[in-house]
């Protein structure tokens, strides 16, 4: 008898969209240059990549602050002297606490308290707000003469591969 596929859960596709996205956050953290973490912008303003990262997790410790009751919420990082250990730590962190809240919104009524337009539209938030950065980590790390090596750069869109383990 044939195996039955299994049923698709849009709740569980978004969620582990997320995951993902985080993995692919994770990725791009490991495949930089230890010289670029902390190295300062070519025009001695803006954030450092480590700055940049603990950006990334404050903003998603805000939210949690706004939106979760009772769900343990991460303590924000220092981005003077975050580490990328400690950095992917905590956003892991982060993910697990922001994961909990879209899984209660997803299931319910579809809201995320102090969010509009809803879960959904949050989830899209976060990726994008993700992305954005990673985006600027990218550029940064290149200006600063520290590029991410092509494989990792190539890596960072392999949805696929990053996926669920």
């Amino acid at each position: 008898m044939p195996k039955a596929a299994p049923v698709f859960s849009l709740p569980q596709a978004l969620l582990s969209s997320f995951d993902t996205n985080d993995r692919i956050n994770q990725y791009m953290i490991e495949n930089l240059s230890t010289e670029a973490w902390r190295a300062d912008p070519p025009s001695g303003k803006g954030r450092t990549i480590a700055a940049i990262v603990a950006h990334m997790h404050n903003v998603r410790v805000m939210w949690l602050k706004a939106a979760a009751k009772g769900t343990q919420i991460p303590a924000q990082l220092e981005r003077s002297s975050v580490t990328p250990t400690q950095a992917t730590k905590a956003l892991a962190q982060s993910r697990d606490a922001l994961s909990a809240v879209l899984k209660a919104a997803l299931e319910g009524d579809g809201r995320v308290k102090g969010f509009r337009p809803d879960a959904a539209g949050f989830l899209g938030y976060l990726i994008a707000h993700d992305a954005h950065h990673r985006g600027q980590i990218c550029m940064l790390a290149r200006q600063v003469g520290h590029p991410l090596p092509q494989k990792a750069m190539f890596g960072m869109w392999e949805w696929g591969t990053r996926g669920k383990r």
